[in-house]
């Protein structure tokens, strides 16, 4: 049989009589196929120094053997190999040496995962059948994934599901079905069933007919699939959406989370909200109504907070909206997949991570998925995670100056963390095997035989493997890039970036506080040299932040002049640094700073209630195609915790103060509004609750309180993870849907306007007190 080519969708391992087998559903050119793998032996490593003990603990009922190899652990101390025979032996006696103080390396492996990165496989593969055995190998193949958008619509109360929507599109076949409970339909692409029952068997038995690669949706596993799921158990009936009319399997996040994680064999669940956020997507909210109108300008055909009401009425009364709204939101959902190409950026993410293309988070899974082939093929196995607890510094951040300013520029380093680990050597085995050579050569030169980390780390200078996982990336990157691929561009750079995270992070078996100081503190020399540099280049900096440095540029008076100064200092700059690190450290700098932006006009504003400048905080305007526009950041315009009041009311007061309008007035009518009752529908709070409603219980937040409220009333769900929306009355937080107090306008007053208003009118020598005090006296 000659050579085939697939990607995978989903993998799984079983143990069974004769050894663990392994399934790949695979997408190819000829359809979806399953591959197995069967008569397979897992394996963890242990010291050689250990194995006495070992076997002997093992030995009256844990079938297993030894076998000799030519690798080390990150001591030096020579390693075997113990394999079994299933994956249920192998924790057993995982659990039973570390009881003993024994310490089994890498026995937290997926047998399913390990084979596929033993052989660099990542995504796709090729495939060839020789008789009983398949043999698997990596390749770069493109799939062409089919995919669906599920949607459904139910009651309110209670498991009662009204309809179920699907949407895709196939070249120019589109597909839009509802399969709608009960009589009163008229439209063509309704079916109608009986009962529930009967309605969920059609959808299934469509799914398995349709057969896609790939389902899309919003809040899809945790809502729409979780309720289906549901709704089969109260019918006594198995939910079949995987090929093959396999059944769903679920699993909690964990223990104390309402999140669940859907598999299903032989398909891929994608979920638009997860996967926007790991696609590093922001929005005010998450929600399927703002998301839409974001990126489409389009929306959902019913909106608001009493929507759940409006859609048990359209049951009952017009199937026909109902159905016209199921299907809408099917094809909202795909819409929004199709604007931000998020299935390329999950295919892409997967053939870089060797993660399945649903699995989100996972950066500890993907460095593991990435470092572990290299380091065996080096020569090593890696360590078990460690309890140290010290935590590594974070980002630097440089004093600001506050003030308004005419004429910044910001210089940024470009990918300041991947950067660094490629110039100086970090990396995980690099300092295993460098602190051994921590004497040799000469102690202050380039001669020596390690690269000076931070907090006693040292890193060898030519043996390690993280800097070139890096430089290939960044070299994939760059070609995606120039190819036009965003997808690609936007995966690649979000691992990358994940790097420092992960060698910070306890949980990572790699994690020592030396790696990750070694990036930030270098980081932190970096940037104050950088601005100590740019100092004696005669040009003031004003601020830093991790990797950026705002330069105010004091005798520049037009836009071409600070654009000219912005490539000179970049070019100075980085000749700079070029020449420093190979003088002091005897390497190649990849280090590169780039002029990324001009800001004609620049606020920097103080922290509140004192004269210091603030951090990570700051506004300006910049130019798009010779267009003025205002930049926000983490002021609150940008911030979803501040009312749409205090927030248009930056906007617009900044935007005066900048282009030099009259803003006194402008003062004086917004709080005249507000006091009048005009602007009571900009005035709710919107904040999530980031714990269950009956764990708070000490000073109560007010959207807790409000929630509380909400709850008491039956008005609206109060799961964790669930966003409320208050405002404040003369009784305090309630609910914004049902507040039954007036409003506390002067609350607003204080807390919103005033501190918005004078974060700028304190530099123009006044503030809200002193421009409406008198004006409040009329109400």
């Amino acid at each position: 049989m000659k050579d085939q080519f697939g990607f995978i969708l989903t993998r799984n391992w079983r143990d069974t009589e004769r050894g663990v087998e392994l399934e790949y559903w695979l997408s190819t050119d000829s359809g979806p196929q399953c591959v197995r793998i069967p008569e397979q032996e897992v394996v963890f490593f242990l010291a050689s120094t250990q194995v006495t003990r070992a076997s002997k603990l093992l030995a009256p009922d844990i079938a297993h053997s030894i076998r000799e190899l030519d690798l080390q652990d990150f001591t030096r101390q020579a390693v075997v190999g113990v394999y079994f025979s299933s994956q249920r032996m192998l924790r057993r006696a995982r659990d039973r040496l570390e009881a003993a103080g024994l310490e089994p390396l890498e026995a937290d492996i997926n047998p399913a995962a390990r084979y596929l990165m033993e052989r660099f496989i990542a995504g796709s593969l090729g495939f060839h059948a020789d008789g009983a055995q398949t043999r698997l190998r990596a390749h770069d193949w493109q799939p062409r994934l089919r995919m669906v958008s599920v949607d459904i619509e139910t009651a309110m109360q209670g498991v009662q599901l009204f309809s179920i929507g699907v949407y895709a599109r196939d070249g120019d076949e589109v597909i839009g079905k509802v399969f709608m409970r009960g009589e009163g339909a008229s439209v063509d692409f309704v079916e109608t069933y009986p009962d529930e029952q009967s309605l969920l068997a059609a959808f299934c038995d469509w799914l398995a007919d349709y057969d896609p690669d790939v389902l899309i949706g919003w809040n899809v596993v945790n809502f729409d699939l979780w309720f289906l799921q549901r709704l089969a158990d109260k019918l006594g009936a198995r939910l079949p959406l995987g090929r093959n009319r396999t059944s769903v399997h679920w699993r909690q996040v964990n223990d104390d989370s309402e999140r669940r994680i859907a598999s299903i064999p032989g398909r891929v669940v994608l979920d638009g909200i997860e996967l926007l956020r790991t696609a590093t997507y922001r929005f005010e909210s998450f929600s399927l109504e703002y998301v839409s109108r974001e990126l489409l300008d389009d929306g959902k055909l019913l909106h608001g907070s009493g929507r759940g009401a409006e859609i048990t009425e359209l049951f009952h009364r017009d199937k026909d909206a109902l159905a016209e709204y199921n299907l809408h939101d099917c094809e909202l959902v795909w819409e929004v997949f199709e604007k931000t190409d998020l299935l390329n950026f999950a295919i892409a993410r997967s053939q870089m991570t060797g993660l399945n293309m649903d699995r989100q988070g996972g950066s500890v899974a993907a460095f593991d998925f990435l470092y572990l082939p290299r380091l065996h093929r080096g020569g090593f196995v890696a360590p078990n995670a460690s309890p140290q607890l010290q935590a590594s510094p974070g980002g630097f951040v440089l004093d600001s100056t506050p003030g308004i300013y005419r004429h910044v520029l910001v210089l940024d380093f470009k990918s300041l963390y991947p950067s660094i680990i490629r110039t100086f050597c970090i990396d995980p085995l690099g300092m295993a095997l460098g602190l051994t050579n921590e004497g040799e050569g000469e102690a202050n030169g380039v001669d020596k035989k390690t690269i000076a980390g931070f907090d006693g780390a040292e890193f060898d200078r030519s043996r390690h493997l993280l800097p070139e996982i890096i430089r290939q990336l960044w070299q994939r990157r760059d070609e995606a890039k120039a190819c036009g691929d965003s997808a690609q561009s936007q995966a690649i750079k979000i691992i990358m970036n994940s790097f420092y995270g992960v060698l910070g992070t306890p949980g990572c078996r790699f994690f020592d506080s030396r790696l990750a100081s070694s990036i930030t503190r270098r980081g932190h020399e970096i940037i104050q040299q950088t601005a100590e540099r740019i100092e004696s280049l005669g040009e003031r900096v004003i601020y830093g932040d991790t990797d950026s440095v705002f330069v105010w540029l004091q005798g520049v008076e037009t836009e071409p002049q600070a654009q000219q100064r912005g490539r000179e200092l970049q070019q100075q700059l980085n000749q700079w640094w070029t020449q420093r690190v190979a003088d002091e450290h005897g390497v190649e700098c990849v280090l590169e700073l780039e002029f990324e932006t001009h800001y004609e006009s620049f606020l920097m504003p103080t922290v509140r209630g004192s004269d210091k400048g603030s951090k990570k905080r700051y506004a300006g305007v910049v130019r798009d195609n010779g267009l003025p526009r205002l930049v926000f950041k983490g002021l609150e315009n940008v911030r979803t915790d501040w009312t749409r009041l205090a927030r248009d009311f930056q906007m617009e007061l900044y935007r005066r103060v900048f282009f030099d309008e009259p803003y006194i007035d402008y003062v004086k009518q917004v709080s005249a509004q507000l006091m009048a009752g005009e602007l009571d529908g900009e005035l709710v709070y919107r904040k999530r609750l980031r714990r269950k409603l009956d764990t708070y219980e000490r000073n109560i937040p007010p959207h807790v309180q409000a929630a509380l409220i909400a709850r008491e009333r039956g008005l609206a769900a109060t799961a964790r993870g669930d966003w409320v929306e208050y405002v404040i009355t003369a009784q305090g937080p309630e609910p914004a849907s049902d507040a039954q107090g007036a409003l506390d306008y002067q609350h607003y007053r204080e807390r919103q306007l005033a501190p918005v208003a004078d974060g700028v009118l304190h530099f123009l020598g006044t503030s809200f007190a002193a421009i409406t005090d008198q004006q409040i006296s009329l109400f």
